[in-house]
């Protein structure tokens, strides 16, 4: 089995040493070669060993953990963070496919999170395009924390066998297929991605994409039409169907008409 290097940044050392135990105990792939409580000492750390894997809080005085993340070479390492609270950060990371672990850590998501970023690490090695994907999508975090902003221009979807970053204005609209999302594209093209349509729910800008129903969200900017008649559906620009629950008719009904007005 091989064995990553992997560092904790953590300015609390309890949850340093919580961390490292639930390591220990359930990661055998990981070998903890050093805990700092700071950025600074974070840096040092680098400067001192081989790191494929870093963990990474998010709230730390004097320097954040983006902070941090700016001030390296960040395309050396997959990033996993940790934070205590589910605050707007993890929504710019969850829109990036950037790993992150909830305080207190529970050691089935840990295991989980390591698995990904373990296949990442073993990906990046076997593609140049999976790398550049991933530092991509590392700069995107970097640029919309620093944006403030609660939507986004981009996202980075997961593959079967890699990363792909999307325009979010390039989505049509996405399909639930069991625990994956087909995502269709203004081009035609088709993605598959590994998570589910309510977690794209979560990151999408809810006065563009509507929820019609549980398995489908639209894209209004490319819907052509609507009935009610013998059954309520949309019909996108590319002339597919898509059923909308009679639930949600009128609420999308109201947001069909509120985006009208905006355009107007």
């Amino acid at each position: 089995m091989r064995r990553y290097n992997a560092i904790i940044i953590d300015d609390e050392i309890n949850l340093q040493d919580t961390l490292e135990i639930l390591i220990h105990r359930n990661c055998p792939e990981i070998n903890l070669v050093g805990k700092a409580k700071s950025a600074e000492e974070g840096r040092e750390l680098l400067k001192l060993n081989v790191v494929h894997l870093i963990f990474l809080d998010i709230s730390m005085p004097k320097e954040t953990g983006f902070d941090f993340l700016a001030s390296i070479p960040k395309e050396n390492y997959v990033v996993i963070f940790t934070t205590a609270y589910e605050e707007y950060a993890l929504k710019a990371i969850k829109a990036n496919a950037i790993d992150y672990l909830l305080k207190p850590i529970d050691h089935t998501e840990l295991k989980t999170a390591v698995t990904k970023a373990t296949s990442l690490l073993t990906l990046r090695s076997q593609k140049v395009e999976a790398e550049d994907t991933y530092n991509e999508s590392l700069n995107n975090l970097t640029q919309q924390i620093k944006s403030g902003q609660s939507h986004f221009s981009k996202i980075t979807v997961i593959e079967k066998f890699g990363y792909r970053i999307v325009e979010i204005n390039t989505i049509r609209f996405l399909e639930a297929d069991s625990n994956y999302t087909i995502i269709h594209l203004s081009s035609l093209d088709k993605i598959v991605s590994s998570k589910t349509l309510g977690e794209y729910e979560k990151i999408l800008d809810p006065d563009i994409f509507f929820r019609i129903h549980k398995s489908s969200i639209i894209n209004l900017n490319y819907l052509k039409g609507f009935s009610n008649y013998q059954g309520a559906f949309v019909v996108m620009d590319d002339n597919t169907k898509l059923s909308i629950s009679r639930r949600r008719f009128n609420e999308f009904r109201e947001a069909v008409a509120v985006l009208s007005k905006s355009i107007d």
